[in-house]
């Protein structure tokens, strides 16, 4: 199944990878390479991962990679992962009425 990205997941990887390659920039490029797979392999097994309680009803799941969470929601015909964000953060508001 195809996944897509929205802008709002490319923009926080951008930050990860900013944020990594101030201590470490090889380690940077090497991390974003393992997210960006981390996010296509969503689509061999989009259903292969927890929904999140509370989220349920609007498909939304989640992946953890190490330290960080993708999250993101199977529709007909893609697997679109709407945020990539580190665990310790609370993501519940960013998720709303479901709808992000």
């Amino acid at each position: 199944m195809k996944v897509r990205l929205t802008q709002q997941a490319r923009t926080e990887l951008g930050s990860i990878g900013d944020h990594i390659a101030k201590d470490n920039p090889v380690r940077a490029v090497s991390f974003m390479r393992e997210l960006l797979a981390c996010c296509a392999s969503l689509g061999d097994a989009p259903l292969g991962y927890p929904l999140i309680p509370r989220y349920e009803q609007h498909g939304i799941r989640r992946r953890v990679h190490g330290n960080y969470l993708l999250l993101y929601r199977v529709e007909a015909d893609q697997v679109v992962v709407l945020h990539v964000l580190h665990g310790a953060r609370d993501y519940l508001p960013l998720l709303g009425s479901g709808d992000a």
